[in-house]
């Protein structure tokens, strides 16, 4: 017997996903956002899509967004939002979300097979002005600049990665970390502001 099928909350999740399923493709649809049939969606994400912008996801897509999802308990479900027309989010293929948010104002470009812990946030904007004058008089005069997370990347849970991030493919960003910068490939990175801790072979 699968070794999945031998815990009982897998199984009822299961079920519930496949009962949501007509659910999530009209929803999908309304969005804008070609459905593919290999995706395993456990829970309905929020998408706030602005007009024009684009999201796209690739096949093989694990999102959860149920608490009962992940033994990690999600705080919320998935959230996907585009800010502007202009924004574009692009996950790869054979990814996986567990809560947390992505929220672009310019881009976010993930690759393939990249696991995204639970409660991340990856932003690629300030969400408000630096100067406080600023934050009053012209709240949408915003700093934003794309964030590139290459292949094989593992986000470690409740990590937070701000404008401006790059990951080298293959790396790994420990738990909890901030991240702010480049990270190279095939490294482990963690902190606050993460920092390279050492090589992977």
């Amino acid at each position: 017997m699968n070794n999945n099928l031998k815990m009982n909350w897998v199984v009822w999740n299961e079920l519930r996903r496949y009962l949501l399923l007509p659910f999530l493709r009209i929803y999908f649809l309304v969005k804008g956002i070609p459905w593919e049939s290999d995706w395993r969606i456990l829970g309905t994400p929020i998408i706030q899509k602005c007009r024009n912008s684009k999201i796209r996801f690739g096949s093989g897509l694990i999102m959860r967004s149920w608490v009962s999802s992940n033994p990690v308990a999600p705080y919320h479900p998935v959230f996907i939002s585009t800010r502007i027309e202009a924004a574009e989010i692009r996950i790869g293929d054979n990814c996986g979300i567990t809560g947390g948010s992505i929220i672009a104002a310019e881009r976010i470009d993930i690759g393939d097979r990249v696991l995204i812990g639970g409660n991340c946030l990856i932003t690629d904007t300030d969400f408000h002005p630096l100067d406080k004058s600023a934050r009053f008089q012209d709240p949408k005069n915003i700093t934003s600049k794309p964030v590139i997370i290459a292949d094989d990347v593992f986000i470690g849970a409740q990590s937070i990665l701000l404008k401006g991030t790059e990951i080298g493919a293959g790396s790994i960003i420990g738990a909890g970390s901030v991240v702010s910068g480049k990270i190279p490939p095939h490294v482990v990175a963690a902190g606050n502001p993460a920092v390279i801790i050492r090589k992977l072979d």
